[in-house]
């Protein structure tokens, strides 16, 4: 309890502005602008090579950007080493001592610290207890599980009471029936704390379990931050909607003013388009499979796309169909009712969109 008192009222704020960061000629980092709150789990989302663990590193100290600033609790720390900037970090690799036991590993930060004998073994204790190992602390790293080493690897962390918690991909080495319960420990022992978290992944499934808000990141570029029900339901761009769950982009282009307007499809296919919904030059149509319903086409149906069915899937509580489109291609999951006949491939049907369902995006 102790512990978990003494983090939770450390828990600080991160600030980046302004920040740069090249590796020779390659621009990593361009111009990032970010807020982390005080207490927040807060992710850095985005596909290989996108700067998010770059972004991560220049918190800790161990990236150099060549402009901007970062600060902790309302203090710069950008000219800080590592060991200065007061925050935990747990690698993607663990990095634990082989030859140490689980106690001595989360020691170690301590001892490097030259806190007492008797208030490290009291912290370690505590620690161990707060991550369920201290059955486990005469153990080597050997010895232990995956999730039971990344265990090892926040306790070795939490102990020396860092303002922020940093998390470099910390599920990737292990299986995925493991990763789903270590991301709910992690949470769960997050929020014990009250402490200020950042996660790194490229899992959007990870990020939006357990994350307060995310930061999409691309080309070294934060495209959106927000929450995960607000960064799905309100994507800001093209890439943002393709990267977090599944869409339909369909190409075509705004004609018509006002109430007038429409939004016509490569194919001829025509969409009003909702008053209030703006498109910018080049915008594309974007929903999402299940705002979407598929029903067999008649000749009384006068509005819609008007496709066949070229695939199917039933996935229990949903079927997910694919529907050739004159445009192309477009998912629509539709809820399974058990005894309700399914449409086979190969039939005539109509996809209806709901006007409040559109978005129109562009890059």
């Amino acid at each position: 309890m102790a512990l978990e008192t003494a983090t939770r009222a450390r828990a600080a704020g991160v600030l980046v502005e302004d920040v740069n960061l090249s590796y020779g000629t390659t621009h990593v980092l361009k111009s990032i602008n970010l807020e982390v709150r005080p207490g927040e789990f807060f992710a850095f989302l985005g596909p290989s090579g996108c700067g998010k663990t770059t972004l991560l590193r220049l918190i800790a100290g161990f990236n150099i950007a060549q402009s901007g600033r970062v600060s902790i609790g309302g203090e710069e720390i950008s000219a800080l080493p590592p060991w200065k900037r007061d925050v935990g970090m747990v690698f993607q690799s663990y990095a634990l001592w082989p030859h140490m036991s689980v106690a001595r590993n989360v020691a170690f930060g301590l001892e490097e610290r030259k806190v007492p004998a008797a208030e490290i073994d009291r912290r370690v204790k505590a620690a161990l207890d707060l991550v369920g190992l201290a059955h486990l602390a005469d153990r080597r790293p050997s010895q232990l599980s995956g999730g039971q080493q990344q265990r090892v690897a926040v306790a070795r962390t939490v102990v020396i009471e860092p303002k922020v918690l940093l998390l470099d991909e910390p599920l990737s080495n292990l299986d995925a029936k493991m990763r789903v319960q270590v991301r709910r420990e992690l949470r769960d022992l997050q929020q014990r704390l009250g402490l200020t978290t950042i996660f790194v992944t490229h899992d959007q499934e990870e990020a939006n379990t357990i994350c307060d808000r995310i930061a999409v990141m691309n080309d070294g570029i934060i495209q959106q931050v927000g929450s995960p029900m607000d960064l799905y339901e309100k994507p800001a761009n093209l890439f943002v909607a393709g990267f977090l769950g599944a869409a339909n982009i369909l190409d075509g282009e705004v004609a018509g003013t006002g109430a007038d307007r429409i939004f016509r499809l490569a194919g001829g296919a025509a969409l009003p388009i909702p008053p209030g919904l703006t498109a910018k030059a080049g915008a594309k149509l974007v929903f999402r499979p299940q705002y979407a319903a598929v029903k067999r086409a008649d000749a009384t149906d006068t509005a819609g796309l008007t496709g066949t069915i070229v695939h199917r899937e039933f996935l229990g509580a949903t079927v997910r169909y694919s529907v050739g489109l004159g445009a192309g291609e477009v998912t629509v999951e539709a809820p399974f009712q058990s005894g309700s006949a399914l449409i086979d491939v190969g039939e005539k049907v109509t996809v209806a969109l709901a006007p409040e369902r559109m978005q129109l995006l562009s890059e």
